[in-house]
């Protein structure tokens, strides 16, 4: 892990992991956390159509989608919500553009932070599995932005990047598991326009559980850590009803509906 990060960022973190460490020992960091998060917020906020702070995604997905797309008042999906601001992909177009749609997040203190930055969405709190899945539930292990689902993908390597600069612990919980078909018929969802898909590697996964008869978006954009290994499955289940439009980042495919 410490190899493949730049010294001089590796030298951040272990100096923020220093300073996290003192406020966890002294029984601060929790609300050292909370107040950072609202001065964030406010300054965000205050962010015009044009300042970098309106424009949270990698890459810079939100104004290529934007000018894509380009369309008011669209409905978006997008699942691996996060925080509701933090790389999302969609924050931009909801508030600049009025868009609105639906954010999944699993983790519940993410789910509870997206409510809170995103109200004009509806935020559901799920693991998306596939029409297949056997029970009711999927343990994930937090991990911040690289929360995963527990034996999966070297899960605690993942997970411990997530939670290097220790603002978070990393800890395991059950999460209910839904398909996306069923998340989208209960909350009545109209055509979508957009269905964002950043889920650590089980876009495949999520998207098996998308009844592409009743519920086909127009665009979906997937992350794919491995375009070689990645782009086939998706591919399989998306079939001829897309087509590859571009590539939006060395790890991002966006597809539209032919």
């Amino acid at each position: 892990m410490a190899g493949s990060i730049p010294p001089v960022l590796r030298a951040r973190i272990a100096l923020t992991r220093a300073f996290t460490a003192v406020l966890k020992a002294t029984g601060q960091r929790e609300r050292v956390l909370q107040a950072r998060i609202r001065r964030a917020r406010r300054r965000r906020l205050a962010a015009g159509p044009d300042d970098p702070l309106a424009r949270p995604a990698l890459h810079d997905m939100d104004r290529k989608l934007d000018e894509i797309l380009d369309l008011d008042g669209g409905f978006y999906v997008e699942a691996g919500g996060n925080d509701g601001y933090t790389q999302s992909n969609t924050y931009w177009l909801e508030r600049f553009r009025g868009w609105r749609g639906v954010l999944v997040e699993p983790m519940q203190e993410l789910y509870e932070l997206c409510r809170a930055e995103r109200p004009q969405a509806t935020v559901i709190r799920a693991a998306l599995v596939p029409f297949d899945f056997e029970g009711d539930h999927v343990r994930m292990r937090f991990g911040d932005l690289m929360s995963t689902v527990v034996g999966a993908h070297e899960d605690r390597w993942r997970t411990e990047m997530g939670t290097a600069t220790g603002w978070r612990d990393a800890y395991e919980a059950e999460v209910p598991a839904r398909t996306l078909s069923s998340v989208l018929d209960e909350v009545g969802a109209p055509e979508v326009d957009l269905l964002s898909l950043d889920v650590e590697g089980f876009e495949p996964s999520v998207l098996a559980g998308l009844d592409l008869e009743r519920h086909a978006p127009r665009w979906i954009l997937v992350e794919v850590h491995d375009l070689e290994a990645g782009r086939p499955p998706i591919e399989a289940i998306l079939g001829d009803r897309y087509e590859l439009h571009s590539a939006l980042s060395p790890l991002d495919l966006l597809y539209r509906r032919r």
